[in-house]
């Protein structure tokens, strides 16, 4: 029997190349290049599509159907259809182009040791710290990890519940702590730079400035976390015997914070800085600011002498092998960026026909309504890139409503976080069910149903206050 190995299907070699491509395009164009880069962009996202959709599940080939019907009917019905079409594939393909952006950075921290001892020094913290640090620990780790902080936190948490021979108490320290993981991963979503819920209403809302926006948005962050922690010390389960005090282990101290620290310092010092240097878009920045930053870091992880091979090499196979395995991520993404932004135009006209008008309501109450719809759509299994994408072009301009850019943006990515802990579909609930146990239905609905609601009515009375006051 021959050794060789198997040769690599045509379109799996072919993927990544595709997608740096689009990506390079993406971030040409977001720097103010020539327009030939963002017709570039979006030309390239059918073939990546194209190239993709052979191997994707069958589920997600729903969104490739949805999208050609919406083209179509496009084309065939808006005397403008061609230039929506356009507008739409730019939009999934800057998607497409940040999630590969982000995944470069996950993809660097998984080869370093570094960060699992910090996430193993957050999992091992005594009960009364525990929740505020995996909360505020799984902030720092969403910001280079996305959804792989929840699936590294969980792994170290479940793996240091199992630790506890008693059964009830291990069943409610692996509820509690991954609730915080979760909860950590939802409050990082209204201010983070590197989350798609800034990335997305970013560029759909004109006036807005990610510097501008962080001060409201850490309070829209420190309302949940805060609730998060009063509901698990007010809810703390009475055991039938106690439960004996654990603490980190040998060895484990809060200097296993300091690289993963030192990191975000880094990066977040470097985003803002060029902000503020160039005026760009934050998130126009991060499209090449992230891929550097985890170029360096592959390089790093290499042996003194070798480092240059060793991170051209890592660079290599994220490429070729690692980006190809996002497949489903990457058509689930754009294509919800894609439908949103052409559906949202196609329902205009419908939409108006029945009289429904959000003018009449005042700023306050159209911010309140955005805050809930948004975890409202999530329970239909909207993903919520879709939901915004669709939501926004039917809240009116700020300057109509009266209130500030930055009041919308914090209306929405407040809603985003919402989503994201309650529905049952988001990737958020799914991840928690698998680790637990459960469906994601008692993820959403029992375990954080009281922590929607509460967080829905704080968040409510924030964008109300802003609106009110004129904030932002």
């Amino acid at each position: 029997m021959s050794d060789t190995p198997a040769p690599v299907p045509l379109d799996i070699r072919l993927t990544g190349p595709v997608i740096v491509a689009l990506a390079a395009m993406v971030a040409v164009s977001q720097w103010g290049g020539p327009i030939w880069a963002d017709t570039a962009a979006a030309l390239l996202l059918p073939v990546l599509i194209a190239i993709v959709a052979p191997r994707v599940r069958r589920g997600r080939l729903i969104f490739v159907a949805v999208a050609l019907v919406l083209s179509g009917t496009a084309l065939l019905t808006l005397p403008e259809g061609g230039t929506v079409l356009r507008d739409a594939l730019a939009r999934g393909a800057f998607i497409a182009a940040f999630f590969a952006a982000l995944t470069s950075l996950r993809h660097a921290a998984d080869g370093s040791p570094a960060i699992r001892t910090c996430g193993m020094y957050l999992a091992h913290q005594p009960p009364g710290r525990r929740y505020i640090a995996l909360s505020m620990g799984g902030q720092m780790f969403a910001l280079l990890l996305n959804y792989g902080s929840i699936a590294l936190l969980g792994s170290l948490a479940t793996a240091a519940a199992r630790e506890e021979p008693d059964e009830e108490i291990r069943r409610h320290r692996m509820r509690r702590m991954l609730l915080a993981i979760q909860r950590g991963f939802g409050s990082m979503l209204p201010w983070s730079p590197l989350a798609f819920a800034v990335a997305i209403m970013s560029s759909l809302i004109p006036g807005v400035s990610w510097g501008r926006t962080l001060p409201y948005a850490l309070v829209s962050s420190v309302l949940l976390v805060g609730i998060g922690w009063a509901l698990d010390s007010i809810f703390k389960p009475r055991l039938a015997r106690p439960a004996p005090r654990h603490g980190p282990q040998e060895g484990e101290t809060w200097r296993a914070l300091l690289p993963l620290g030192g990191l975000l310092v880094l990066l977040m010092s470097l985003a803002l800085g060029l902000h503020e240097a160039t005026g760009l878009r934050i998130t126009a920045i991060l499209l090449v600011l992230v891929p550097l930053i985890a170029t360096l870091w592959f390089a790093l992880q290499g042996p003194e002498g070798g480092r240059f091979g060793h991170g051209a090499r890592r660079l290599g196979q994220y490429v070729q092998h690692d980006l190809p395995r996002y497949r489903d991520e990457l058509l689930l993404l754009s294509m919800a960026a894609f439908i949103g932004s052409i559906g949202a135009v196609l329902l205009t006209p419908v939409i108006d026909r029945t009289g429904f008008d959000l003018h009449v309501l005042p700023g306050w109450a159209v911010l309140v309504a955005v805050v809930w719809l948004m975890p409202l759509t999530g329970q239909l299994g909207m993903n919520p890139i879709l939901s915004a994408t669709l939501i926004y072009p039917f809240v009116p301009d700020p300057s109509v409503l009266g209130v500030t850019p930055t009041a919308v943006f914090i209306a929405f990515t407040g809603g985003w976080a919402l989503s994201g802990s309650n529905s049952p579909f988001a990737a958020t609930t799914l991840l928690l069910g698998n680790f637990a146990g459960i469906s994601a239905f008692r993820v959403g609905w029992q375990w954080n149903g009281v922590y929607t609601l509460c967080c829905g009515v704080a968040l409510s009375l924030w964008v109300a206050a802003m609106a009110a006051w004129g904030l932002g």
